[in-house]
């Protein structure tokens, strides 16, 4: 646990009781302030009294008199579409409304630091899409190469469950735009910003909210080191903003298909080769076409944001492609979860939507194409530029005969359930082929969430006879 300072004998209200604001509720006792807890949901609060603390309801006349800051949970609004009243009423008294990972960054640092011969470390990833599994390679990277680390914040643990760092540790923490929007201090030494697409515009007020959101990590205290994936115009203009020119190597940017040559620092993936260039010069070459736990160009680029990374920290090049090939990739996540005969098996169950799916199917050159489940609108006929890789596709659930109809020429055959599907692909499938799991819909049809489709997907893979 990483113990709140700053408030020690204070009032601090907590809103919000479920993993992070439990969390916070004990770092804040550490640290020696009062939390005083309040969820509207009542499992919440139980679960809370459980625990062994005190409840305070927040929404009641004179709740917050006295009290020091108001901690949010990520999931309530503050601004848009519209406050929540609690919080509102704190702004409204002039109370400091803050996050955990405000908190986080404003405690992780003590005295004991000045014994330590190499200070700890905070990278911070946020972006639109591929910040888990950039997060989770970063993890990876270094704990392959022996470095103290932990991961926490949108992944792993609530940030202040972590273990204070020790010498020479590396705090590894996904960010998403709801907890960087709202958090008084984020002072990251590496941040890193994969790429920017559409989502939560009503919680950010429109796409332009949606990306100063994910801009406060860089702007509000300023990393040592700043990595921009450019593949976008949000990135360029971060990446601009952030440097003094095309050689200041502060910033390192990212593509995946771009060549950036022209930059002080920059690592960018083309034709399946990561490479590194500092200075006008290349540093280093890594074949990516065989790390199987990264397939795709949208995973090339997770793989340069993670590289970039872990070269801002001092880690080798071969050290960190090394560690590359061992990456298992996260669960439903293009994750190989088995291969047979040479038949890879790939459970892409997060691809809930045809914008996901796209980027799966265009990961792998053979593909039988397990798809379905409660489709969204549209269904699948926006993916008919990709369909050239799919041999075959097996339909699930309550959309297989809706995604019959839109693909055309596309071979296919309607399984209804994942263990035929499975078993019709698996046997129809050539050396060489890959059996994907990415369904285009979501999955309340037939599993409560993607990743019991996805686990179930994994059972059936591991059922086949041999």
């Amino acid at each position: 646990m990483i113990p709140v300072l700053g408030y020690q004998g204070a009032k601090v209200a907590v809103l919000g009781l479920g993993r992070s604001g439990l969390a916070t509720a004990a770092a804040l006792q550490a640290g020696g302030a009062e939390p005083l807890l309040w969820d509207d949901s009542p499992e919440a609060r139980a679960k809370a009294e459980a625990e062994g603390f005190t409840l305070t309801d927040l929404s009641r006349n004179a709740a917050l008199d006295g009290v020091a800051a108001l901690i949010t949970s990520p999931g309530i609004p503050h601004l848009y579409p519209a406050p929540n009243k609690i919080n509102a009423r704190a702004m409204e008294l002039g109370i400091p409304v803050d996050n955990d990972i405000g908190l986080f960054f404003r405690s992780y640092a003590t005295p004991e630091w000045d014994n330590f011969e190499h200070t700890p470390k905070v990278v911070a990833i946020t972006g639109s899409n591929g910040k888990s599994t950039t997060t989770a390679l970063v993890h990876h990277i270094l704990e392959q190469a022996g470095r103290p680390t932990q991961m926490a914040g949108n992944i792993g643990k609530a940030v202040l469950s972590i273990d204070p760092p020790q010498d020479g540790e590396v705090i590894v923490l996904e960010l998403s735009s709801y907890q960087t929007d709202l958090a008084r201090a984020l002072t990251p030494d590496v941040a890193v910003f994969t790429n920017l697409s559409p989502d939560h515009l009503d919680r950010h007020n429109g796409l332009g909210g949606y990306f100063a959101a994910k801009a406060r990590l860089f702007t509000q205290g300023g990393p040592d080191r700043a990595v921009i994936g450019v593949d976008e115009d949000e990135g360029r203009f971060l990446a601009n903003q952030l440097g003094q020119g095309p050689a200041d190597d502060r910033v390192i940017r990212v593509s995946s298909g771009q060549k950036l040559e022209g930059f002080g620092w920059s690592v960018f993936a083309r034709k399946g080769f990561l490479a590194e260039w500092r200075k006008g010069r290349q540093m280093a070459s890594i074949d990516l076409r065989e790390v199987k736990g990264l397939p795709g160009a949208h995973n090339h680029q997770n793989a340069c944001a993670a590289y970039a990374a872990c070269r801002a920290l001092g880690l080798a090049p071969k050290l960190i492609e090394q560690a590359l090939h061992s990456f298992a990739g996260l669960p439903h996540r293009s994750q190989l979860v088995a291969e047979r005969a040479g038949v890879r098996f790939v459970n892409d169950s997060k691809a809930t939507n045809a914008d996901s799916a796209a980027k799966a199917l265009q990961a792998f050159p053979r593909i039988r194409w397990i798809a379905g489940g409660m489709g969204k609108e549209g269904g699948i006929a926006a993916l008919a530029p990709f369909l050239a890789s799919v041999t075959k596709a097996y339909l699930i659930g309550h959309s297989a005969r809706d995604f019959a109809l839109q693909l055309g020429d596309t071979p296919h055959e309607i399984c209804e359930t994942m263990a035929r599907a499975v078993a019709r692909a698996a046997e129809e499938a050539e050396a060489g082929d890959v059996v994907l799991l990415a369904p285009a819909a979501a999955s309340f049809d037939q599993y409560p969430n993607f990743e019991k489709r996805g686990e179930d997907f994994t059972a059936c893979v591991a059922a086949l006879p041999s």
